[in-house]
Protein backbone atom coordinates (compact mmCIF):
# COMPACT_ATOMS: atom_id res chain seq x y z
CA UNK A 1 0.00 0.00 0.00
CA UNK A 2 2.41 2.21 1.15
CA UNK A 3 4.88 1.31 -2.77
CA UNK A 4 1.15 2.56 -4.51
CA UNK A 5 0.56 5.63 -2.42
CA UNK A 6 4.24 7.06 -3.26
CA UNK A 7 3.51 5.92 -6.91
CA UNK A 8 0.57 8.15 -7.03
CA UNK A 9 2.12 10.58 -4.92
CA UNK A 10 5.12 11.29 -7.43
CA UNK A 11 2.62 10.79 -10.53
CA UNK A 12 0.36 13.70 -9.20
CA UNK A 13 3.57 15.91 -8.51
CA UNK A 14 4.97 15.12 -11.97
CA UNK A 15 1.19 15.99 -13.39
CA UNK A 16 1.10 19.24 -11.14
CA UNK A 17 4.60 20.69 -12.42
CA UNK A 18 3.59 19.92 -16.13
CA UNK A 19 0.40 22.02 -15.59
CA UNK A 20 2.46 25.41 -14.27
CA UNK A 21 4.76 24.50 -17.30
CA UNK A 22 1.61 24.83 -19.97
CA UNK A 23 2.13 27.61 -22.33
CA UNK A 24 -1.07 29.42 -22.93
CA UNK A 25 -1.61 31.33 -25.85
CA UNK A 26 -3.62 34.88 -25.46
CA UNK A 27 -6.83 34.53 -27.74
CA UNK A 28 -5.74 37.05 -29.30
CA UNK A 29 -3.01 35.95 -30.52
CA UNK A 30 -4.38 32.17 -32.07
CA UNK A 31 -4.66 31.65 -35.35
CA UNK A 32 -8.41 32.88 -35.94
CA UNK A 33 -8.90 30.84 -38.83
CA UNK A 34 -7.66 28.43 -41.42
CA UNK A 35 -6.04 31.88 -42.92
CA UNK A 36 -4.07 31.97 -39.78
CA UNK A 37 -5.46 35.51 -39.19
CA UNK A 38 -4.74 36.99 -36.14
CA UNK A 39 -6.07 40.36 -34.19
CA UNK A 40 -4.10 42.95 -32.87
CA UNK A 41 -2.98 42.73 -28.87
CA UNK A 42 -4.82 44.70 -26.02
CA UNK A 43 -3.54 48.15 -26.28
CA UNK A 44 -1.91 47.52 -22.72
CA UNK A 45 -0.58 44.27 -23.25
CA UNK A 46 3.30 43.47 -22.81
CA UNK A 47 6.17 41.47 -21.76
CA UNK A 48 9.61 42.60 -20.42
CA UNK A 49 11.79 41.84 -23.06
CA UNK A 50 14.33 38.84 -21.81
CA UNK A 51 18.37 40.14 -22.86
CA UNK A 52 21.52 38.34 -23.26
CA UNK A 53 24.33 40.92 -23.01
CA UNK A 54 26.36 38.59 -24.57
CA UNK A 55 28.36 39.21 -28.07
CA UNK A 56 27.44 37.03 -30.99
CA UNK A 57 29.32 37.61 -34.10
CA UNK A 58 29.39 41.77 -34.68
CA UNK A 59 26.76 42.07 -32.34
CA UNK A 60 27.04 42.93 -28.64
CA UNK A 61 23.93 41.07 -27.44
CA UNK A 62 20.71 39.18 -27.99
CA UNK A 63 16.94 39.54 -26.89
CA UNK A 64 13.46 37.78 -26.76
CA UNK A 65 11.95 40.94 -27.53
CA UNK A 66 8.22 40.36 -26.29
CA UNK A 67 9.13 37.08 -24.49
CA UNK A 68 7.36 34.79 -26.51
CA UNK A 69 6.10 31.75 -25.03
CA UNK A 70 8.66 29.55 -26.80
CA UNK A 71 12.21 31.23 -25.73
CA UNK A 72 14.66 31.83 -28.55
CA UNK A 73 17.74 31.14 -29.45
CA UNK A 74 21.11 32.19 -31.92
CA UNK A 75 24.41 30.58 -32.46
CA UNK A 76 27.58 31.73 -34.91
CA UNK A 77 29.41 30.14 -36.78
CA UNK A 78 33.09 31.54 -37.15
CA UNK A 79 34.25 29.51 -40.03
CA UNK A 80 31.69 30.44 -42.31
CA UNK A 81 30.38 33.96 -40.74
CA UNK A 82 26.46 32.64 -40.44
CA UNK A 83 24.45 33.14 -38.09
CA UNK A 84 21.37 31.12 -36.73
CA UNK A 85 18.43 31.86 -35.74
CA UNK A 86 15.62 30.10 -34.06
CA UNK A 87 12.53 31.85 -33.10
CA UNK A 88 8.61 31.61 -31.69
CA UNK A 89 6.68 34.91 -31.45
CA UNK A 90 3.08 35.90 -32.51
CA UNK A 91 3.89 38.88 -34.98
CA UNK A 92 6.49 41.81 -35.50
CA UNK A 93 3.42 44.06 -36.16
CA UNK A 94 0.60 45.85 -34.21
CA UNK A 95 0.86 47.85 -31.62
CA UNK A 96 3.91 45.38 -29.60
CA UNK A 97 6.47 42.26 -31.17
CA UNK A 98 7.89 39.14 -30.30
CA UNK A 99 10.95 38.25 -31.63
CA UNK A 100 14.46 37.06 -31.56
CA UNK A 101 16.70 40.44 -31.53
CA UNK A 102 20.68 40.66 -32.25
CA UNK A 103 21.65 44.04 -32.10
CA UNK A 104 24.06 46.15 -31.51
CA UNK A 105 23.93 49.77 -29.94
CA UNK A 106 24.88 52.42 -32.46
CA UNK A 107 25.02 56.40 -33.43
CA UNK A 108 24.40 58.61 -36.64
CA UNK A 109 24.39 56.50 -39.75
CA UNK A 110 23.89 52.72 -40.90
CA UNK A 111 24.16 50.32 -43.48
CA UNK A 112 22.77 46.98 -42.71
CA UNK A 113 22.69 44.15 -45.34
CA UNK A 114 22.44 39.91 -45.07
CA UNK A 115 21.34 37.11 -47.24
CA UNK A 116 18.53 35.50 -45.62
CA UNK A 117 17.62 31.76 -46.68
CA UNK A 118 14.66 29.37 -44.67
CA UNK A 119 15.66 25.72 -44.55
CA UNK A 120 12.72 24.42 -43.77
CA UNK A 121 11.21 25.46 -47.26
CA UNK A 122 7.80 24.30 -46.43
CA UNK A 123 7.71 26.67 -43.36
CA UNK A 124 4.92 28.90 -42.44
CA UNK A 125 4.31 31.40 -45.33
CA UNK A 126 4.22 34.23 -42.89
CA UNK A 127 7.08 33.55 -40.98
CA UNK A 128 9.76 36.66 -40.91
CA UNK A 129 13.50 37.66 -41.40
CA UNK A 130 13.75 41.60 -40.48
CA UNK A 131 16.36 43.59 -40.28
CA UNK A 132 15.74 46.58 -37.59
CA UNK A 133 16.87 49.26 -36.23
CA UNK A 134 14.69 50.26 -33.01
CA UNK A 135 14.43 53.15 -30.15
CA UNK A 136 15.01 50.25 -27.36
CA UNK A 137 14.49 46.69 -26.83
CA UNK A 138 10.96 47.37 -25.55
CA UNK A 139 8.01 45.18 -27.16
CA UNK A 140 6.06 48.34 -28.81
CA UNK A 141 9.10 50.27 -29.38
CA UNK A 142 9.51 52.98 -32.18
CA UNK A 143 11.29 50.94 -35.08
CA UNK A 144 11.89 51.03 -38.88
CA UNK A 145 12.84 47.68 -40.41
CA UNK A 146 12.34 45.54 -44.02
CA UNK A 147 11.43 42.35 -43.64
CA UNK A 148 10.87 39.00 -45.48
CA UNK A 149 8.17 36.80 -44.70
CA UNK A 150 8.70 32.71 -45.64
CA UNK A 151 6.26 32.98 -48.55
CA UNK A 152 8.21 35.72 -49.80
CA UNK A 153 6.31 39.26 -49.26
CA UNK A 154 8.95 42.36 -48.67
CA UNK A 155 8.11 45.68 -47.20
CA UNK A 156 9.56 48.15 -45.31
CA UNK A 157 7.39 48.53 -42.00
CA UNK A 158 7.65 51.37 -39.32
CA UNK A 159 6.23 51.86 -35.82
CA UNK A 160 6.12 56.14 -35.82
CA UNK A 161 5.34 55.95 -32.12
CA UNK A 162 5.58 53.64 -29.23
CA UNK A 163 3.20 51.56 -28.66
CA UNK A 164 1.70 52.80 -31.88
CA UNK A 165 0.41 50.50 -35.22
CA UNK A 166 2.98 49.44 -37.61
CA UNK A 167 2.76 51.27 -40.71
CA UNK A 168 4.06 49.79 -44.48
CA UNK A 169 5.35 50.50 -47.97
CA UNK A 170 5.21 47.27 -49.82
CA UNK A 171 7.69 46.01 -52.53
CA UNK A 172 6.35 45.00 -55.25
CA UNK A 173 9.34 42.02 -55.37
CA UNK A 174 9.28 38.82 -54.15
CA UNK A 175 11.83 36.42 -53.07
CA UNK A 176 15.19 38.39 -52.79
CA UNK A 177 18.40 36.73 -52.05
CA UNK A 178 19.40 40.11 -50.18
CA UNK A 179 18.23 42.54 -48.08
CA UNK A 180 19.87 45.77 -46.94
CA UNK A 181 18.20 48.48 -44.59
CA UNK A 182 20.42 52.47 -44.41
CA UNK A 183 19.89 55.00 -42.05
CA UNK A 184 20.74 58.43 -43.67
CA UNK A 185 19.74 61.03 -40.83
CA UNK A 186 16.18 60.47 -40.06
CA UNK A 187 15.45 58.87 -44.01
CA UNK A 188 15.67 55.30 -44.10
CA UNK A 189 15.60 53.12 -47.34
CA UNK A 190 15.72 49.28 -48.17
CA UNK A 191 17.89 48.17 -50.93
CA UNK A 192 17.35 44.48 -52.33
CA UNK A 193 19.46 42.15 -54.59
CA UNK A 194 16.79 39.80 -56.63
CA UNK A 195 19.47 37.43 -58.28
CA UNK A 196 22.75 37.96 -57.13
CA UNK A 197 23.66 41.63 -58.82
CA UNK A 198 24.48 44.68 -56.96
CA UNK A 199 22.09 46.28 -54.54
CA UNK A 200 19.14 48.19 -55.48
CA UNK A 201 17.60 50.89 -53.53
CA UNK A 202 13.69 50.24 -54.05
CA UNK A 203 10.72 52.56 -53.71
CA UNK A 204 10.73 56.24 -51.35
CA UNK A 205 12.71 56.03 -48.19
CA UNK A 206 10.66 56.74 -45.08
CA UNK A 207 11.04 59.62 -42.74
CA UNK A 208 11.56 58.57 -38.61
CA UNK A 209 13.50 60.27 -35.88
CA UNK A 210 15.45 58.35 -33.31
CA UNK A 211 17.29 59.41 -30.74
CA UNK A 212 21.10 58.41 -29.84
CA UNK A 213 21.97 56.11 -29.04
CA UNK A 214 19.94 53.34 -30.54
CA UNK A 215 19.88 49.75 -31.39
CA UNK A 216 20.28 47.91 -35.29
CA UNK A 217 20.16 44.05 -36.35
CA UNK A 218 18.30 41.08 -37.41
CA UNK A 219 15.94 39.14 -36.12
CA UNK A 220 13.27 36.22 -36.95
CA UNK A 221 9.61 35.64 -35.63
CA UNK A 222 7.54 32.43 -36.35
CA UNK A 223 4.26 33.95 -35.75
CA UNK A 224 3.37 31.34 -34.42
CA UNK A 225 3.28 32.17 -30.43
CA UNK A 226 4.29 28.76 -29.64
CA UNK A 227 5.96 27.23 -32.32
CA UNK A 228 9.58 28.14 -33.28
CA UNK A 229 11.34 28.48 -37.14
CA UNK A 230 14.65 28.75 -38.06
CA UNK A 231 16.11 31.18 -40.18
CA UNK A 232 19.85 31.28 -41.57
CA UNK A 233 21.41 34.64 -42.38
CA UNK A 234 25.21 34.93 -43.81
CA UNK A 235 27.47 37.71 -45.48
CA UNK A 236 26.13 40.27 -42.76
CA UNK A 237 27.62 43.76 -43.00
CA UNK A 238 27.18 46.38 -40.79
CA UNK A 239 28.58 49.59 -40.98
CA UNK A 240 28.60 53.01 -38.76
CA UNK A 241 27.70 55.23 -42.36
CA UNK A 242 25.59 55.30 -44.55
CA UNK A 243 26.23 54.22 -48.47
CA UNK A 244 27.85 50.51 -47.43
CA UNK A 245 24.91 48.62 -48.10
CA UNK A 246 26.08 45.60 -50.37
Amino acid sequence: MLIVFLLCSISYITSAQTATRKVVVPEWALPGSATHKQIPPPVDFHRTTLTENKSIGVFNGQSDVGAALVSGSSGYNKKTKQYTITSAGYNIWYTRDEFRYLWKKMSGDVSLAADVNFPDKAGYDDRKVVLVIRQSLNDDSKEAMIGIHGGGLIHLAYRPENNAEMKEIRVDKRSALRLGIEKRGDAFAILLSMNGEPMKQYGEPLNLHLDEPFYVGIGLCSHIPDQTTTALLSNVVLENTAGKVK
